[in-house]
């Protein structure tokens, strides 16, 4: 008579798992691929930024702010707090402080 084939399922990759330092590896390299190179914005878009910069900073309006750090795109969600035009950066409500070069783009709550 024959055998019955039985599946071990997830117990066959288990070996993978017991590798020492496996798992962290897997993991820092999916985070590194998607790092991506900074965009670069046209004279078109730095403007419509700059109005709307100057528009939700003048009515205390919410924004999305989506901006580039080390090599990833952040989205946060806060109302401007500060515009520093010395040192040339943003404070936000969640006392995030961006860099002005590192801001890509700026959704006002009526803009869709």
């Amino acid at each position: 008579m024959p055998e019955v084939y039985r599946d071990r399922g997830i117990i066959k990759w288990a070996p993978f798992d017991s590798l020492v330092g496996y798992h962290s590896m897997l993991q820092e390299m999916k985070h590194r691929l998607k790092k991506r190179a900074k965009p670069i914005l046209s004279d078109d878009d730095l403007d419509t930024l700059n109005r709307n910069v100057q528009n939700a900073y003048e009515n205390h309006l919410e924004i999305e702010c989506l901006y580039y750090k080390k090599g990833y795109l952040i989205t946060t969600y806060a109302t401007i707090e500060r515009l520093d035009f010395v040192y040339r950066r943003i404070t936000l409500s969640t006392k995030e402080t961006i860099p002005a070069e590192d801001i890509l783009n700026i959704t006002l709550p009526n803009d869709s």
